[in-house]
């Protein structure tokens, strides 16, 4: 897996059973059997619940480890601190939150097995997980009425099934939106994209985006998706850009630097894309400077900071984000959580896209469980509040989320698109900051793509 989404399934190896994930639940229902029925009223009581005895909600949170491909241990350890927060507090509107992670192994059998003990432990939801197989992962939910809170948005059923409620647009609307980030200052652009079935869809959804800035389409580079060199792709995609080695000697040094600097490369390849700009460096001429960009997912801050911040190849990149840049101060609520609850946790960075989906995620949940005022909520009660509109607000981190019918997106692709705003970001001083203040709605673009594709 790359990160980029929609690819075909490959071998996969059975997730073992986590002690960590095992519910609290039934230890605490034995305590209190053992000392008998006559203090059995005090039992099930959170601290700061006045008296209540609100049934237990159990969520799940699934995401790849330890795997050679895409990694994301920052999502079920941003779903555990979340739970120790709440809990904390009197949990939500009176229920201890007990989340139980799966690791999905990064194979399609593995999240069939995350999805199938979801359902098994009477999940009420599956919330901020990652996933690409979503064709092995939604039948055992939709089957179980269990639905998909705020998945990373890499598989199309995210996008189509009526038990998914994203929370962002997944990748088409990156795609879209670093088309229309591109656009202002690309001539031409070069796309370099995995050879598969889910990379076919990136090159109409990025020629969307061009096309709303007037410019023509990119050109298209296929590669393998997890080669360990790119030099031949990097050097055509330089080429096709207009930064071709030949050109000096047919116009100049001058001209061949100026046509260059209008020129754009940009590689969506996931954990791969490092890979890509790392051959892509040690063949760029000094004289003929492109500008490189991607989406997050492919690069983030994480990456820019491993890579040399500010004297690293990715200086002055361009981003295409579904969020805010991770030092505005909008992500101080979970940085707090962060500190209090998982202190020393290396496997939670802040600034990474999985960590923020989930957090995003988990105050949806949050929001949802309290609009119900319920003792006991399952499955179908968290549906029925998402169905019928309960709006959230997320502190301005994506627009006020709801997944009405009127709020669904005219693409027969990715219809569950509720929040198609993105953020356009660069690198600067080693730090992603915005490019342009606020949101970008992608909607028109990803419908003309739907049109034109």
């Amino acid at each position: 897996m790359t990160g980029y989404g929609w690819q075909r399934p490959r071998g996969s190896t059975r997730p073992r059973r986590s002690i960590s994930s095992i519910s609290t639940t039934a230890t605490v229902f034995a305590a209190c059997s053992a000392v008998g029925a006559s203090l059995l009223t005090g039992c099930g009581v959170l601290p700061g619940v006045a008296g209540g005895s609100r049934e237990p909600i159990t969520v799940m949170t699934w995401a790849p480890d330890g795997t050679s491909a895409t990694n994301t241990p920052g999502m079920p350890a941003m779903a555990k601190a979340f739970a120790r927060w709440v809990n904390a507090g009197g949990g939500i509107d009176g229920h201890e939150l007990n989340v139980i992670t799966c690791n999905e192994h990064n194979t399609a059998t593995g999240a069939s097995d995350c999805a199938r003990r979801a359902v098994k432990e009477k999940a009420v939801a599956v919330v901020g997980s990652y996933s690409q197989y979503g064709s092995a992962f939604m039948p055992p939910l939709e089957v179980a009425g269990i639905p998909y809170l705020g998945g990373y948005g890499i598989s199309d059923q995210e996008f189509t099934s009526a038990l998914s409620y994203p929370v962002n647009g997944g990748q088409a609307a990156l795609i879209a939106g670093s088309g229309r980030q591109l656009a202002p200052d690309c001539d031409q652009v070069s796309l370099v994209r995995p050879d598969t079935i889910a990379g076919d869809l990136l090159p109409t959804l990025l020629d969307a985006g061009l096309l709303a800035g007037h410019r023509r389409a990119a050109t298209d580079i296929r590669t393998t998706e997890d080669a360990g060199d790119y030099t031949a792709e990097a050097q055509r995609a330089l080429a096709q850009a207009g930064a071709d080695p030949a050109l000096v000697g047919r116009i100049g040094r001058k001209a061949a630097e100026q046509k260059a600097r209008k020129g754009c490369v940009t590689a969506v390849l996931g954990d791969r894309t490092e890979t890509f700009f790392d051959s892509f460096r040690r063949v760029e001429s000094d004289d003929q400077k492109v500008r490189v960009a991607s989406v997050i997912g492919s690069i983030g801050q994480p990456l820019v900071d491993r890579t040399g911040g500010k004297d690293g190849p990715f200086e002055g990149a361009y981003v295409t984000g579904w969020y805010p840049e991770a030092d505005d101060p909008r992500w101080d609520p979970m940085k707090k959580v962060v500190r209090e609850q998982a202190f020393g946790d290396d496997a939670i960075d802040a600034a990474d896209a999985g960590v923020q989906t989930t957090w995003i995620a988990y105050t949806v949940l949050k929001k949802i469980v309290e609009s119900l005022g319920q003792d006991s909520v399952r499955a179908v009660d968290v549906v029925r509040a998402l169905n019928k509109g309960v709006s959230v607000s997320t502190g301005g981190l994506t627009p006020d989320l709801r997944w009405r019918f009127e709020d669904m997106l005219a693409a027969p692709d990715f219809p569950r698109i509720v929040n198609r705003q993105v953020t356009f970001q660069v690198v600067k001083n080693g730090r992603l900051v915005s490019l342009k203040g606020g949101f970008t709605d992608v909607s028109s673009t990803l419908e003309n793509s739907a049109a034109n594709g």
